[in-house]
């Protein structure tokens, strides 16, 4: 039972911290998003794949001795280019380097909207079917979501926290 309790303890601690640093990270990307007027529609492009290229990217998948060996792994890229000739690009994460010369083989073609960034001169591409309102809107509401759910989590191990702690008060076992 002692191990039990321990273990318990122990996995409460490490949800609280992991509670807390999602909590933080959730607010600071919540304070750094766009307003949705500082996007300018560019339209919607089609965009055809024509390379998969190889990227190193961090290696979030391992954990301990593994990860310090390994920090990074390789991943891969398939580019997109917009076919009207606007200079626009594109890339999407690919399984093997198979898989993405299959996408690039078969030239399938994908619809994206531009929206550009004018402060920093710059321009994201998303689904066809959102607008900047609806960007911004599904990333308020995603990293408030997280937000929430941490905010409980810690309110809750708060009061859990004083609860085992006045019942050992009241029964000498401080």
């Amino acid at each position: 039972m002692g191990k039990l309790k321990s273990m318990i303890f122990v996995v409460g601690i490490m949800l609280l911290i992991l509670a807390a640093a999602m909590g933080y990270l959730s607010f600071r990307y919540l304070s750094a998003i766009l307003p949705a007027d500082s996007y300018e529609d560019k339209g919607v492009y089609t965009f055809s794949p024509y390379q998969v290229l190889p990227v190193q990217v961090q290696n979030t998948g391992a954990s301990g001795r593994d990860r310090r060996m390994n920090p990074t792994k390789t991943a891969y890229m398939v580019y997109y280019q917009d076919i009207s000739g606007s200079g626009y690009q594109w890339s999407e994460q690919a399984l093997t380097r198979e898989l993405g010369q299959k996408i690039v083989d078969a030239g399938t073609t994908v619809e994206r909207r531009v929206l550009a960034i004018s402060a920093d001169r710059s321009y994201i591409t998303v689904e066809p079917g959102q607008t900047a309102e609806r960007y911004t809107a599904g990333l308020r509401q995603k990293y408030i979501i997280v937000l929430v759910l941490t905010s409980v989590y810690i309110m809750l191990y708060v009061a859990a926290w004083c609860v085992t702690g006045g019942m050992k008060r009241r029964t000498g076992q401080i």
